[in-house]
Parts: structure tokens; sequence; C-alpha cells
């Protein structure tokens, strides 16, 4: 099928083909209106009900058709980019053209399909402020759209379409909390331990599962493609349904915790790699610190928070990544070449935006871990060398003046534990040794 449309029959003149031709562009691109009407039109026979079944027999066809479709979408999504064909889809209805292909998704006939495509277009659409809140409101407009994001997101092992999903889904969520409010809601009404009907009928998806899975099966193939679903947990943070639907849920919420615990203790940003990490994990280490946060400060009754001693190895990665942003933001000393390239790239990690919002992240929940420790745990913290002089050194760099309350405190049970290491400490601080 060709991209453009035929030639203007003969006969015409020149005024009236450049008439035609003229009509026929979307905006002043040169994008033609009669092939996308026609893509278009392709999607809508795929999405009417008489045409979402198949059989056996012509199932060799209906292969070559869907991958006829997915190149001819391809050149729609890439059309997408251009503002004049965003707002051309959007006045043609294409909303709901897309929003059929993905509550059909678990059709038998679609799933040949491939839902990367319409994720893709939406994504697009979605970034387009002028047609955002319209794209918005037609997801709002069809249920169904949850629940294929939800199958999506709980059962597909396709991470590049996890990954794309999961893509579409922050960007509602970062458009529009009204919208994320209702998804978090959807399924809520049913008991957890209510069990399924042996029956056609469709499972009730919760919101937060299905993101835990989604993001356990990117994990498990490269953990680097996280960002997304760690911004997601983050963005539910911020609204009390959100945390709620996280912690009211035990095994989910352990389930959470443990999987983010686990990146921040042995994945991200370890002992073993170079500061300079710090810059390409910032912003996925500031959604894993946040939610975490969040959910130590919302649940801290929980038996995981408590049994499993999560004080001391959080601290420890805590102030590991406080003393990489340190790293990261030192200039060469005694160097000649102080404009070289690197001089300034160092130079702007001292205003870096993302590293600014993870040290608040960071220095809030020490501030909220140091609270909580006992005099017990101080001491396993310093025989262990996760309270060393040097580590909590950086911690006291980073918490004051705005956490003096906190630091001071600390530092009164760890005159009980090691006087020393107190006396040295207050040394180096000399604002606290008035106070304590």
């Amino acid at each position: 099928m060709d991209r453009n449309p035929s030639p203007p029959p003969p006969g015409r003149d020149k005024e009236e083909e450049e008439e035609v031709a003229g009509g026929d562009c979307i905006g002043s691109t040169v994008y033609s209106k009669h092939w996308l009407f026609g893509v278009l039109s392709g999607l809508i026979q795929i999405v009417s009900p008489e045409n979402t079944k198949s059989s056996s027999d012509d199932e060799e066809q209906l292969t070559e058709l869907d991958e006829e479709m997915e190149n001819e979408i391809c050149r729609v999504w890439d059309m997408s980019m251009d503002e004049d064909v965003a707002l051309f889809l959007q006045e043609f209805n294409a909303p709901d053209i897309f929003m059929g292909v993905l509550a059909k998704s678990k059709c038998p006939r679609l799933r040949k399909f491939n839902p990367r495509l319409p994720c893709r277009l939406l994504l697009t659409c979605l970034s387009q402020a002028e047609v955002a809140s319209v794209w918005v409101e037609r997801i709002q407009e069809h249920p169904a759209i949850y629940d294929s994001i939800c199958f999506i997101m709980s059962s597909s092992t396709n991470v590049d379409l996890l990954v794309k999903v999961g893509e579409v889904v922050d960007k509602l969520f970062d458009l529009d909390e009204k919208l994320m409010l209702e998804w978090v809601r959807n399924g809520a009404a049913q008991p957890l331990d209510q069990p399924q009907e042996e029956s056609e009928e469709q499972p009730v998806f919760r919101l937060v599962p299905c993101i835990l899975e989604a993001a356990k099966q990117v994990r498990s193939e490269n953990p680097e493609w996280l960002d997304v679903y760690m911004h997601i947990l983050q963005l539910l943070t911020t609204v009390d349904d959100g945390i709620q639907a996280i912690v009211h849920c035990p095994d989910t919420g352990k389930d959470i915790w443990n999987l983010l615990f686990d990146l921040v203790c042995h994945e991200f940003c370890q002992s073993d790699d170079p500061p300079i990490i710090l810059q390409e994990q910032k912003t996925v280490l500031a959604s894993v610190f946040s939610v975490l946060s969040a959910i130590y400060a919302s649940q801290t009754e929980q038996e995981y928070l408590k049994i499993e001693k999560v004080d001391l190895p959080l601290i420890d990665s805590l102030i590991r990544v406080l003393q990489n942003m340190e790293q990261c933001q030192k200039k060469p000393e005694n160097s000649a070449e102080s404009n070289t390239e690197e001089t300034k790239r160092t130079d702007l990690t001292q205003d870096d935006f993302h590293l600014k919002i993870l040290k608040d992240i960071l220095c809030e929940f020490l501030s909220n871990i140091f609270q909580a420790l006992t005099k017990e745990t101080v001491a396993q913290g310093v025989k262990e060398g996760q309270l060393s002089k040097q580590k909590c050194s950086s911690a006291f760099q980073n918490l004051l003046p705005f956490y003096s309350p906190v630091v001071e405190d600390f530092i009164k049970i760890l005159r009980e534990v090691d006087k020393a290491l107190a006396d040295d400490l207050e040394k180096n601080f000399p604002s606290l040794k008035v106070q304590t």
C-alpha cells in the first residue's frame, strides 16, 4: 500500500491540481488526509464487533493483515509527532479508534496485533499540549482501557510492550490526578480474599498489583528500564488513596517493599560502582527512595519493617548515595585544565535539578530512620560499620542544619554506645556540642 494517494486524474489544469493537493494535505504538512483516512478506516474494521472473531481457516490471512496494518500504524506514529497531525487525529475521532484497539487487545483476533503501536500513538498524542486533555477525556470514557492496560501489565512477558504501556500510564497520571484516583479505586470494593468465579467474567484488576508484576518482569530483563514504573509508584504516593492502596494490601505492600529494598541495597549505586553512575541512576533512585520513605512512614507497624532489620541496610545505602553525590560535585584539584569538558560537566551537576530532588528525598528518609533508631541498633551499626565515623560525618554534613534536632538526638544515643566516637563527631560539628 502506497503511503501517499494516487496523483489526480488527467485533464485538470495546474490550478485545479494545486487545489486538490492542498486540500488533501493535513495542515501545513505534506501528509495525505486520504491515506490517513484509509488507515483509520482499517482500524475501525479491526475493532468492529463483527470482525473480532476468526477461525483457523483464515488464520494466515489475518496474520498478513495484521502485519500490513502494523506497518501502516508505524507510519501514522511517525506522522503524529507533528502537531498538525495530532490535532487532525483528534478531530477525526482517532482517540476512540485507538481506545477500541487497546480495549480489544485481549480478543483472539488481536493477539497477533502488536499493541505497542497504539501505545506509542497514544503517548505521542498525550505529549501534545493542545490535544492532551481530549485524549485523557476519551480514556476516561472507556473503562475497558483500564482492564486492558492492567491485563498487559499483569500478564505480558514482552518487556518492550510493558515499558510502552508504563510510559502511557505514567503520562496519564502526570496529566490528570482525577484519572489516577479513579484507577486506584477500581476493584477496591471487592474483598481481597474473594475468589474469582469459574466463568467467562473478566477478573477484577487492581492497579498496584499489576504495576508490581510489570516491574518484576521488566527488572528480570533490564533493571535500568524500571524508571517509568518506579515513577508511577512515586506518583501514587502523592495522594492518600495511592499510598493506602499500597500499604493496605499486606502481600502487595510487602512485595513492593522487598523489590525496592533489594534495588537500593543490591542493584543501584553499589560500593563497587563509580560515583558518576549516580548521574545515570538519579531519577530512578529518587523514585525508589521516595516510595520506600512513604511506605516506611505510613506502615511502621508492619512486621516486615521490624523483624527484617531494615534500618541499618537502608542507612548504609542512603549514605552511600549521598557520598557519591558529593564525589560527583567535587571539582578537580591541582589541575591546570580547569576549563576542560570534564570540569564543565562537574560544574553543571552542582545545579542539577534532579540531584537536588534526590538529595532532599534522601535526607528526609534518613532523618526518619535516625528518629526510629534504638540504642541496640546504633550499637550494632557502630560494630558493623554502617555508623562509622566517616559515614556519620557524611550523614551529618547533609542533614545539618535542617535536621539539627534529629542529629542531636542521635548523638545522645551514640554517646551511650561509643562516647569517643560521639566526641569526635562533635569536634567536627561544633554546633552540636553546644546543644547536646
